[in-house]
Order: C-alpha cells, then structure tokens, then sequence
C-alpha cells in the first residue's frame, strides 16, 4: 500500500504452522508491540496455529485541530468498541475513566470492552455535559480525545 493510500478495513490472518509475530510485523508493516497490543498477546514468542490475529487497522481520518493530545491514544473507531475488543487499551481507558472520578466497576476493569466499561464511559459522557444518545457509554471522537488515553510504554 503506497503511503497515499489508506486501509479501508481492518486486515485479519490467520496463523500457519511456521509463522512469527516478528515476521507478520514485517510482512504487514506494523511491529510486534503494536501485533502484540491489537491482539492482547502477552508472549511475542507464543502464537497458535489457526489463531486469527488483526494484523493491520483501518485508518481513521487525520484528527482535526483538536485531535488527541501528545502521548495520548488516537480514537480508535466506534466500529473499533462495536466488535466488543479485548485490548489493554481497554484497561488504560478505564484507569482513566477511574482517575476522572467515572467509574461504575465493581472490581478490577478488564481487557474485554464490557457493560461496565460502558457504563462508566456514559458516566465520563455526562460529566463532560453530554447527554441523551450523546451519552450511551460508546465513545465518540470528542469524548476520547478529551480522557486523554496514555499511549502503552
């Protein structure tokens, strides 16, 4: 893909006997971090046979004027919290939702995007003066860009 070209969908494989994490961040022009975060695999050594990796991200459009601050995760899609993701993206929004006085967990918040997340996210909605179906619990662009997500290490 040429680097005026942009993904239109997010690209998924899946894995065959010999391959790496290493290699598909190669073969894909991505890194193994960045494999190992969209696919919450802790072990860059340990992948499966007929596991089914997301190996490439659809882009989103440039932010504007008022994207996300540096440092902070860019929004990653409605689409992105509609597929129900098991990331630990999941879990640094929430320490945040949490930090922001947000929280609706009943314990420690998961990877898995879940009705607690939800919950909480609707509660940061509110707070920043959204309301009606502005304030579902499902993260919009301004909403994110103003909980500030820290980028993983």
């Amino acid at each position: 893909m040429s680097t005026k070209e942009k993904a239109t969908q997010d690209t998924y494989y899946v894995v065959k006997e010999g391959d790496t994490l290493y290699a598909l961040a190669a073969q894909f022009h991505t890194t193994v971090k960045q494999l190992q975060l969209w696919n919450n695999i802790p072990n860059a050594n340990l992948i499966h046979v007929g596991q089914r990796l997301l190996v490439s991200k659809k882009q989103q459009p440039e932010p504007g004027p008022h994207g996300p601050p540096a440092g902070c995760e860019p929004f990653p899609g409605k689409e992105w919290f509609a597929s129900m993701p098991n990331s630990p993206l999941i879990v640094r929004m929430a320490y945040r939702l949490i930090s922001e006085g947000c929280s609706g967990y009943t314990g420690d918040p998961g990877s898995w995007w879940s009705d607690e997340h939800r919950q909480s996210y609707a509660k940061w909605q509110r707070k920043l003066g959204f309301t009606g179906a502005d304030a579902d619990g499902m993260p919009g662009r301004t909403s994110w860009d103003r909980l500030r997500v820290p980028i993983a290490d």
